[in-house]
Parts: C-alpha cells; structure tokens; sequence
C-alpha cells in the first residue's frame, strides 16, 4: 500500500507539540475537536483545509505553507488528523504497521466535524488540499458535497476509481520521479477525468522533482524550491478559480 518515498525527506518537526504559535504567523486551536493550525482573516467566508502528510500538522513547510495561502485572503485550516501521533523520522516501526492505526479513510470521517464547525462559523466555501496521505482524505471529500474544490499533491493511496466519483472540479499536481503515483498513473487519473466534462479538472506533472516535493523540498535545490513555490501557485489559482 504504501512505500518508502512517503516518508523520504522529512521535515524537522517543531518542538513542544504544538502549542501557541510556534512556527508560523497562525495559531493552535482546538476546531471540530481537534487541533488545529489556523492561519488568516477570521471574517473570511472561504476557508482551505490542508491535510497534511504522513508527518502531520506542525510541519514546519506545511505552516509556511498554510500561511502564504492565508496571505492571499483565505482561512486557512491545518488539521491534526493523525491525532498527535504523526509518522516518526527513522521510527523503527514499519510504515505498513503505522498506517494501521491511522488509514486515510479515518482522517475521511475526521474531517467532517472540522467541516461542521467551520460551516457553523459562516464559512460558505470550503477547498481541500492534500499532500501524500492527506490527498487520499481529500479525493473522498471530493466525491460529495463535503468541499467545493479540491487539490492532491503527490498523492498516495488514490486509485483510479476514485476519479469516476469526483464531483468537484478538482487538480493533480504529480511528480515525474515518484513510484507512488508516477506519471503514467496521473495520466490515467486524467484520462478518467476527460471523461467526466462536468467536472473540472486541471493535471500537471512537475518534472525532475521527487514525491513529497510540494512540502518537503530541500531548501538547497533550486530546482525543488521553485517547483514546489509553482505548485503553491497553481493550487491557490485553483482555489481562486473555484471559491471566490
């Protein structure tokens, strides 16, 4: 199910769990029951939930991340959906093992009462963008009402069936060097995509750069700063496009 590439490149994770806001221009809070990192214009009727990798919400690049979205207007909300307990670089415990207790499909039903609260709150319009594990939570997102756009980076899990069951417009961003999804499968995505014209779509394949790479570039390759910085934009013009 799950290979190697998923946890190459780690990010160094912040210390102190989380709390306050370490790490970012945002803060911690609890949302939906869980924790959360929120980042933007709380008076914003359009929000962005980032779900995040297999190392989880504090994830310093993630933050970065959350926070350069949150610039350009939206709320922005980074969820906790691997409970405090995100992959561990170099854990001695076998991935295969890991994922057990924490399956995409968990963080699916964990993202509904996030939503729940946000809609309480007067959020109109939700985006979903997930990167490797969390593309998987979003694309089941995707394929209700739950989200009015969504964005998979890098993702892992995602079969082709779930592409007949899009019905928000939705955008793949791949890499050319990623045994996880290589491009002949996100070629595949697309192909099942074209044949759902209702729905929009918009796939792109980054070449020369690694799966993970949108979020856990090397700050010393410039080719995967500025591939990663180019996904950033596409996804927010994705956003742009479909929610405001």
């Amino acid at each position: 199910m799950s290979g190697p590439e998923c946890c190459e490149n780690p990010p160094n994770h912040l210390s102190g769990g989380g709390g306050g806001g370490e790490g970012g221009a945002g803060h911690v809070q609890q949302l939906g029951g869980f924790n959360c990192y929120l980042s933007g214009p709380l008076d914003s009727t359009q929000t962005i939930i980032l779900v995040s990798d297999v190392f989880g919400y504090e994830a310093p690049k993630l933050r970065k991340l959350a926070d350069k979205v949150a610039a350009a207007g939206f709320y922005v909300v980074v969820p906790d959906f691997l409970r405090g307990d995100p992959r561990i670089p170099n854990d001695e415990k076998p991935l295969e093992v890991w994922i057990v207790d924490h399956g995409p499909d968990q963080g699916f039903e964990d993202a509904k009462p996030v939503i729940e609260a946000l809609k309480s709150k007067g959020v109109t319009k939700i985006g979903a963008a997930g990167f490797c594990w969390g593309a998987k939570v979003v694309v089941e997102l995707a394929k209700y009402d739950y989200i009015q756009a969504a964005v998979l980076l890098h993702p892992s899990f995602v079969v082709i069936d779930d592409m007949h069951a899009v019905e928000v417009p939705i955008s793949i961003l791949g890499a050319e060097i990623d045994r996880r999804s290589p491009p002949e499968l996100v070629k595949q995505f697309e192909m099942a995509l074209n044949a759902k014209p209702e729905v929009d779509a918009f796939v792109k394949i980054f070449p020369g750069v690694t799966h993970g790479w949108a979020v856990r570039y090397n700050d010393e390759d410039e080719l995967a700063v500025k591939s990663a910085e180019e996904s950033h934009q596409d996804m927010l013009g994705w956003f742009e496009k479909h929610l405001k």
